[in-house]
């Protein structure tokens, strides 16, 4: 038998949760990836960097949240979280910080 995922609001997303995304998306309303990247768009999602894996003090730590648009939160954000760490960003920059492409340009 498959068991069957709890709602959103029996792991945690109910109404507190509602209006403290609310208040940090007011707060923190650029995407923190596209940010690290020198680039900028809208934040629609707040993300637990950690997973909070049903830890509720982890999951109201606000150390913990991020700013995140919605194509770096269910496409790389995603990914990672289930194990499946692509080798770039979404933007298609790759996620190794050694790699050629990240080091400074000399000249």
């Amino acid at each position: 038998m498959v068991e069957q995922r709890r709602s959103a609001a029996q792991r945690g997303y109910g109404y507190k949760w509602q209006q403290a995304r609310v208040t940090w998306l007011n707060e923190h309303p650029l995407c923190a990836d596209h940010l690290r990247r020198g680039l900028v768009a809208a934040a629609t999602v707040v993300d637990h960097i950690v997973p909070h894996r049903g830890d509720l003090s982890l999951f109201w730590d606000r150390k913990n949240w991020q700013s995140l648009c919605a194509d770096c939160h269910d496409i790389h954000k995603q990914r990672e979280e289930h194990g499946r760490v692509s080798g770039c960003d979404v933007g298609g920059v790759p996620l190794d910080a050694a790699h050629h492409w990240n080091l400074p340009r000399g000249g």
